[in-house]
């Protein structure tokens, strides 16, 4: 039975970073990938979380009155017990600061699309439209179906983000039909290191590529590759030319490398995610010297690159 509704994390207006024009991002909650290094941390669960940000808290321990399982320990580096916590969100309405929130909100196509209406005056003058990001927007692929067709009806230009980790037919006949561009991560050539590092077998992504390679020249899509930049994982000789020659294979001649995001370890902390075994590498900024070079190499494969900041 298909959902008449979808978890969704955020959904952000005036964006630049998510495609041509003005647009308005729908991230979707949950994804079949577990990226060490995910930008996103809290999209990765497919389930409603609680959030608490020590910076917001000014410590009025109201939380810790209402909790009706004592799962707020002060006295803990992590705040929660999260073993003890059963998501009642007590804490969250009594919270004066917003240090306790809600992640992640259940919606129907039509409360995203009293959102997003608001906004198309600012895609029909920009040439933007609305971006389907995440987590992965297509672990609920009939869903964001139906967005993408309500979207389509409403003449409003639409971009998906995926790992490509998705059933090939689904997608050919549910989405792709009503998707203007498609952004596409290739993150790990080798599938060894993808499923230490992602935790699963690239092999899908891969394949799934190659179709919608030929698909997106027959249908006249957008398809734009994409390598995101990590430090010692990916950002490596190895993987950058095993990309470019995978994507030479596929006879695709460009490819956008993303900048590395080094700010979701706090995001770790905020919904109890263990962080202890990140690489201090991790947690800084790219050096532009090693930026460069990733630049060079990706130049030097005979791929022409832009930068998605």
């Amino acid at each position: 039975m298909e959902s008449e509704t979808a978890l969704i994390l955020e959904i952000k207006g005036n964006s630049l970073d998510d495609g041509p024009g003005i647009r308005t991002v729908v991230f979707f909650k949950g994804c079949p990938l577990n990226c060490v290094w995910c930008h996103n941390p809290e999209s990765k669960k497919a389930t409603i979380e609680l959030s608490w940000d020590s910076k917001e808290c000014i410590g009025c321990l109201r939380c810790k009155d209402v909790c009706p399982h004592d799962a707020i320990n002060p006295q803990s580096g992590d705040f929660i017990n999260r073993s003890m916590c059963t998501l009642c969100f007590a804490c969250v309405e009594v919270c004066p600061s917003g240090a306790m929130s809600i992640v992640g909100k259940t919606m129907t196509v039509d409360e995203i699309m009293q959102y997003v209406l608001k906004d198309k005056p600012f895609f029909d003058t920009s040439g933007g439209g609305v971006t389907l990001s995440g987590g992965e927007p297509l672990l609920n692929i009939h869903f964001a179906s139906k967005l993408l067709q309500t979207l389509k009806a409403n003449g409003i230009s639409t971009l998906v983000e995926t790992s490509g980790y998705f059933h090939w037919d689904t997608f050919e006949s549910r989405i792709a039909p009503f998707t203007d561009i498609v952004y596409y991560d290739i993150k790990l050539i080798d599938d060894d290191e993808h499923k230490t590092y992602c935790g699963v077998s690239n092999v899908r992504i891969l394949e799934n590529f190659k179709k919608l390679v030929d698909y997106s020249r027959e249908k006249g899509m957008t398809l734009v590759p994409r390598i995101p930049l990590v430090p010692g994982i990916t950002a490596t000789e190895h993987n950058l030319m095993g990309i470019a020659a995978f994507l030479r294979e596929c006879g695709v001649n460009t490819v956008e490398l993303l900048r590395y995001n080094p700010l979701w370890p706090e995001k770790c902390k905020k919904i109890g995610m263990p962080d202890a075994s990140i690489d201090r590498k991790l947690t800084q900024w790219m050096p532009p010297e090693e930026y460069e070079y990733c630049k060079q190499l990706v130049s030097k494969s005979g791929l022409q690159m832009s930068l998605v900041v």
